[in-house]
């Protein structure tokens, strides 16, 4: 038996039925959501860390959007105020690095 005690993905159950397995499971009220949301987060987040692939990277997406959804915005919302920020302040393409501001 292996303990896991974290958020998953919707089919994880179904995949593990498939294998004939069985498990035990529950659906989390809002505020542990919030936590496992946040441990999910980092979890993924040291997960691309660690093999910087695109599949990491969707991980994490994966997440915001879900924390996105909890925090009553939409998915569209979240992407159009990153778009918004993008013109506004720039997005991070040019790679500059901010050395030190000097007071006049």
């Amino acid at each position: 038996m292996t303990i896991y005690n974290k958020l998953v993905r919707d089919k994880i159950p179904e995949i593990i039925k498939k294998d004939d397995k069985k498990f035990d499971s529950h659906i989390a009220k809002e505020k542990e959501y919030l936590k496992l949301l946040e441990a999910k987060l980092m979890e993924e987040v040291n997960e691309f860390l660690e093999d910087k692939t695109l599949e990491e990277l969707a991980d994490i997406i994966e997440v915001v959007v879900a924390f996105s959804k909890e925090l009553g915005y939409s998915e569209n919302d979240l992407f159009e105020v990153r778009k918004k920020k993008a013109l506004d302040r720039g997005a991070f393409n040019e790679r500059i690095v901010l050395e030190k501001v000097y007071n006049k």
